[in-house]
């Protein structure tokens, strides 16, 4: 690979490696976890950028290998045995001032995803980076009416999950 290249791609990944962490955290479940993640998330970019062809944005291209190898390494994880979450077991340090409601609000969204089938997570993730339903379609490979009506199913089951 050239230099020019290789500069390129590291620009890119630069630029839009929150893609990549998003993906891990929603995939992974502790710090470990999530950094082999991003590590193999990146190797598969990085394999497969000699062959993106810019028909599509970068930022689409790579939310669609983060998927893809997410979705890859989470099916082959559910064979291992499962680990506890980390966010439980770290020490936080709090200001005075310090409200977590956010921070709480996200866990439970994130719990909420982790109980969606593997596409489903990635539909909502992508429609929560506030992608349309056409780059959604793109990036998962299915129509945009599917992207559609995938979407407004899932709202309701997470209406179901979040509000029991």
């Amino acid at each position: 690979m050239t230099k020019d290249l290789e500069h390129q791609f590291v620009t890119e990944l630069e630029r839009h490696q929150n893609i990549v962490h998003k993906v891990c955290t929603l995939y992974t479940n502790d710090r470990d976890s999530h950094n082999d993640l991003f590590q193999e998330i990146t190797i598969q970019l990085w394999k497969a950028y000699p062959k993106f062809r810019g028909d599509s944005k970068f930022s689409t291209w790579m939310y669609r290998v983060a998927l893809n190898t997410a979705i890859t390494l989470y099916r082959k994880s559910k064979k291992s045995v499962p680990t506890q979450d980390y966010e439980s077991v770290i020490f936080k340090i709090t200001a005075d001032q310090y409200d977590d409601a956010q921070e709480q609000q996200l866990k439970l969204l994130y719990n909420a995803l982790k109980q969606l089938g593997d596409i489903d997570k990635a539909l909502v993730f992508l429609y929560l980076e506030d992608k349309n339903y056409s780059e959604i379609a793109e990036t998962l490979g299915i129509t945009e009416v599917n992207a559609r009506v995938k979407m407004n199913r899932i709202k309701h089951k997470l209406r179901t999950i979040l509000n029991p």
